[in-house]
């Protein structure tokens, strides 16, 4: 919005109470957090399943099987797409944080991690999920 321009008007109805009305930066904060949450979601399932090791290894197996069955497969690539994305936002962060000047090109930036992203994440996410094309021959 531009400097000296008056707010919109409020949107009426059910539509404009639930109306996303932010930009790239809500956006990638959104992202940034769900993300965060999913790799803490993970760190506590890693917690879990090595103490399975140790405290009932048959647990732990059968543990195993569910990681390496398609479903798991489908978890593993979406825990590495967060924490790729989780990683690149954070990158963008700091580059900002380092050099104020940059935050005039929040948006640009922000392309410039969905780019990243899409580059190297698709092809991580084929070899995960790989495995998961071969059974079905």
């Amino acid at each position: 919005m531009a400097r000296g321009s008056t707010l919109p008007a409020p949107r009426r109805g059910l539509r404009g109470a639930i109306a996303y009305r932010g930009g790239e930066g809500m956006l990638a904060w959104a992202f940034h957090r769900i993300s965060g949450v999913a790799v803490w979601a993970f760190v506590i399932l890693h917690v879990i399943d090595i103490y399975l090791v140790g405290g009932n290894p048959d647990a732990y197996n059968e543990l195993l099987q569910i990681y390496a069955s398609p479903p798991g497969r489908v978890m593993e690539t979406l825990l590495g797409a967060a924490l790729f994305y989780h990683a690149l936002n954070g990158m963008r962060i700091v580059v900002m944080d380092l050099w104020p000047a940059l935050t005039a090109y929040h948006r640009q930036l922000w392309r410039i991690v969905w780019i990243t992203f899409f580059a190297l994440g698709l092809p991580g996410a084929y070899i995960i999920l790989k495995p998961i094309w071969e059974l079905a021959k």
